[in-house]
């Protein structure tokens, strides 16, 4: 139930929470904690790594160890955490500007090295904290403050884009399908090596107001009739899936880990070294 999960994995002094009234992002952070749950994890190998924006309050309130860091690093910090201790779980909560614009180039590096990460995206297709830009994932024609004309740019897939970078585990979940979505994350901190899970959430605030999009409950609405489970999909002719977004795994490939690869790089050194020490 969602109070034994506070009791558990929430700061109850930070809380409530600051999201705007609608914003799916709490649903997301609680999607988090109960795949931790179910996986039965050590609170103390628990590491949450965010870094700025709406989606990266959470480290804030989650009660693990966390570090809320600067504006696109969280990959990066992520990296060095689990580098120095490979034992750790780290798991990354980001949103969609902050992994695919200024934190672009680390999400493709750590893709392509496949650290053991699992990271969540909070993908609400706008940057929210700052104001209402248009992101990376904003849909061509939408409008944001900095696109009041309507965004020309094609977005990212973040799934796909880390799937062509290299990451040995992409998925797409989202707010409204929330067992999927748990299973994804669950399924993600399960595989060993860079893991990814993109969550599209809803922003009521400036996304959905920006774009008539209505308020939250007819943004979860679209969520529940256009974001289709793979299941169910499979079951879909390509007609009725035009225009629809397809939620589950996109990549799953067994991949070395580079925290293994680089403690096996070690282990040769020593022993070119004559040392074995």
């Amino acid at each position: 139930m969602a109070s034994e999960l506070i009791g558990k994995y929430m700061r109850e002094d930070k809380l409530p929470h600051i999201w705007c009234p609608g914003c799916g992002n709490g649903i997301l952070m609680r999607d988090v904690a109960q795949a931790i749950d179910d996986l039965g994890l050590d609170k103390r190998k628990v590491v949450i790594v965010s870094g700025i924006g709406c989606s990266s309050r959470a480290a804030g309130y989650m009660d693990f160890n966390t570090i809320h860091t600067t504006h696109g690093r969280a990959i990066a910090f992520a990296t060095g955490i689990k580098m120095a201790n490979p034992s750790l779980e780290v798991i990354v909560i980001t949103g969609d500007g902050d992994a695919s614009a200024i934190g672009g180039n680390h999400l493709i590096h750590a893709a392509r090295r496949n650290i053991g990460l699992t990271v969540v995206v909070f993908n609400n297709s706008i940057y929210g904290m700052t104001g209402g830009q248009y992101s990376p994932t904003t849909p061509r024609g939408d409008y944001g403050t900095t696109a009041p004309y309507g965004n020309i740019d094609r977005p990212f897939d973040i799934a796909q884009l880390a799937a062509g970078a290299g990451a040995s585990f992409a998925a797409r979940g989202d707010a409204y399908h929330v067992q999927k979505t748990v299973d994804l994350i669950k399924k993600g901190i399960a595989h060993k090596g860079f893991a990814i899970i993109d969550c599209l959430t809803v922003c009521p605030t400036y996304y959905g107001r920006k774009n008539k999009k209505g308020g939250a409950v007819e943004m979860m609405k679209f969520q529940k009739e256009n974001f289709i489970p793979e299941e169910i999909a499979a079951r879909m002719t390509s007609e009725q899936l035009a225009g629809k977004r397809v939620l589950g795994v996109v990549a799953n490939n067994d991949y070395p880990e580079l925290t293994e690869e680089y403690a096996a790089l070690i282990a040769r050194a020593k022993e070119r070294a004559g040392g074995g020490k």
